[in-house]
């Protein structure tokens, strides 16, 4: 059995230096997204700053990384346009490396997580538009193995700055052999802040020296990921240079000025509609479209706003629930937790390639949605047992993970591609990712670590009806587009006529 038809793979062949190109960038923005949990604390000690202070990092980078993501679309009114920005926005993102082992206060380390942060929220949203507009009806399975990219670059890159991290505490104060946390303490701290899901409250009690002697290597760490990142913006040149985008190829006729897209069925008005959050919001353009199209956006963004911020809040508090009563988990087996998370939604992403193809987007996500549900209730039924909290983690992990690219390849198939659903899905992850978070922290904080299962499945139930109620108002807006052809023809008959 072929794991790809003729038709698809054809597709595959005739566009596959941008497709690996766009797979790579993706491959950056996981790299980045990934590096800041585990090497916060030797940041703590470069910056000399409190966890308090220093947590404000985090904040920083979702913050621009969401802004990016909004105004991402702006950059893809031609392929030129979309390459040049993709080419700023990886070069950023390996300046950024190396110059964060140069950031000695958390002022100039946010600034950097900022810039960051806006190159990856760019990333996002190019990518994703580009691979859409290349393959459009069989977009889902190369958007499958998109997604898959960032969780390959989320794996590296812990990998990458393990070695380098302070075992002990890494600002020797005066009296540091009396009053430095142990060992354990730092282990179980680290672990808290590489799910991102912290809050200046829930770590006031760790007190860390912030003068004193700056004993790191972490330095390294970013120099070599800025390195490995290279290879990422020289792809991305080769494609310029292959599309004859450059100066220096001046072969054959460039094409600056046009869209210069040629997946199936792409055509100028297409990039009319795929602009900014902002730029969709234009109402000449949008006033005869019906009530459904903007429902069926709506609708779009609030399932991925929940299921991305289930994913950023399991992935933030998990260990938290599992240090907390009654399970009481050790340090070392709860830090486990996320990086299970993790491989789960990488593993689930690379088997959801295959199933991409071999089964429609509504049923998958019928499926996955569910799955969540079901797990979930299960976490919360077993929740005294440490065993099926790791499996529950994984299975969590299989079922949520490729939600966001169905749900893109899905949702812009309903809207025929012409509008710009996907800015507005991937900003509303993004806002998810952000927003929620903060929301379930400031729950457990308030009502202790149960909540934290508790909010994540009511998120997965409000998210379950609400895919049902697009799948509802797809079919009415099919039933609409017949008439809106109809009502178009009539208007050409006329004209037609006249001449």
């Amino acid at each position: 059995m072929k794991l790809l038809d003729e038709d698809v793979w054809s597709l595959f062949k005739r566009h596959w230096q941008q497709t690996l190109t766009y797979w790579s960038v993706f491959f950056s923005f996981g790299l980045c997204i990934a590096f800041l949990g585990p090497t916060i604390l030797d940041l703590r000690c470069q910056t000399q700053s409190s966890l308090s202070q220093i947590t404000w990092v985090f904040f920083s980078q979702q913050l621009f990384l969401l802004l990016g993501s909004a105004v991402g679309g702006r950059f893809k009114k031609t392929l030129l346009s979309s390459l040049v920005a993709l080419l700023s926005c990886t070069l950023i993102i390996s300046v950024v490396f190396a110059i964060i082992p140069l950031c000695h206060h958390f002022i100039l380390l946010s600034l950097a997580m900022a810039v960051a942060g806006k190159a990856m929220g760019v990333i996002d949203t190019i990518a994703n538009l580009q691979l859409v507009k290349l393959y459009q009806k069989d977009s889902a399975i190369f958007l499958q193995a998109l997604h898959f990219f960032i969780g390959l670059g989320a794996l590296v890159s812990p990998l990458v700055a393990d070695p380098f991290l302070a075992d002990d505490n890494c600002v020797l104060g005066v009296n540091w052999t009396a009053n430095s946390s142990s060992s354990s303490d730092l282990e179980h701290l680290r672990s808290s802040l590489a799910g991102h899901g912290v809050t200046p409250n829930n770590i006031s009690q760790y007190p860390l020296h912030t003068e004193g002697i700056v004993v790191t290597r972490v330095s390294y760490a970013f120099w070599i990921m800025a390195v490995i990142n290279l290879p990422v913006p020289a792809a991305v040149l080769a494609l310029m240079y292959h599309e004859r985008l450059l100066p220096c190829s001046s072969k054959s006729p460039k094409l600056l000025g046009s869209n210069h897209q040629s997946g199936p069925g792409s055509g100028g008005d297409d990039d009319q509609g795929h602009g900014s959050v902002f730029g969709c919001c234009d109402l000449v353009k949008l006033r005869d479209r019906p009530a459904t199209f903007f429902i069926l956006h709506a609708l779009g963004g609030a399932i991925l706003f929940i299921t991305d911020g289930i994913i950023g809040s399991y992935a933030g508090f998990v260990y938290t629930y599992a240090v907390s009563p009654p399970l009481l988990m050790g340090h070392k087996t709860a830090g486990c937790l996320d990086s299970v998370f993790w491989a789960a939604i990488t593993a689930g992403r690379l088997a959801f390639i295959y199933l991409s193809y071999r089964y429609a987007a509504p049923r998958l996500l019928t499926f996955c949605l569910a799955g969540v549900i079901v797990v979930q209730c299960l976490l919360l039924i077993f929740y005294t047992s440490c065993v099926f909290l790791f499996i529950g983690t994984c299975v969590l992990g299989l079922c949520i993970s490729s939600v966001f690219p169905l749900m893109l390849a899905f949702t812009e198939d309903v809207l025929d591609y012409k509008g710009c659903a996907t800015t507005v899905l991937v900003t509303s992850a993004s806002t998810g990712e952000m927003l929620l978070q903060l929301l379930v922290g400031s729950v457990i904080h308030s009502h202790g670590s149960y909540s934290f299962l508790l909010c994540c499945t009511i998120a997965s139930f409000i998210g379950f009806c609400l895919f049902l109620l697009l799948l509802y108002v797809k079919s009415i807006h099919r039933n609409e587009q017949p008439d809106s052809s109809k009502s178009m023809d009539l208007k050409e008959k006329p004209e037609m006529g006249d001449s």
